[in-house]
């Protein structure tokens, strides 16, 4: 059985295991967007636990708005764009060698 699975090889790389090519402009801006939310969430939500142990050791007490406000929103912003033109480069190289 396994003499008849093929391995094929992506000249685009790989990254986790998944192919980085053969993306449609649909798919590369659902996952340009998909991972600014990732970023905006997982900053948003670490930045409140540093927040909240900031005010139980003794800090002066900061509203968690900040949190989202000046690290969740730069963060999930930055990423969308650094993600953007990233995975529509990979969509127009797909385009380009069909």
């Amino acid at each position: 059985m396994m003499d008849q699975m093929t391995q094929t090889e992506h000249a685009g790389g790989k990254v986790f295991g998944f192919p980085l090519e053969g993306f449609g402009l649909f798919q590369s801006l659902l996952l340009a967007v998909a991972s600014a939310f990732l970023t905006f969430f997982a900053t948003t939500c670490i930045s409140i636990f540093a927040l909240m142990v900031w005010n139980i050791m003794g800090g002066h007490s900061v509203t968690y708005v900040d949190t989202y406000r000046y690290v969740g929103f730069p963060a999930g912003v930055l990423m969308l764009v650094l993600a953007l033109p990233f995975f529509l480069v990979l969509w127009v190289r797909a385009k380009v060698r069909k």
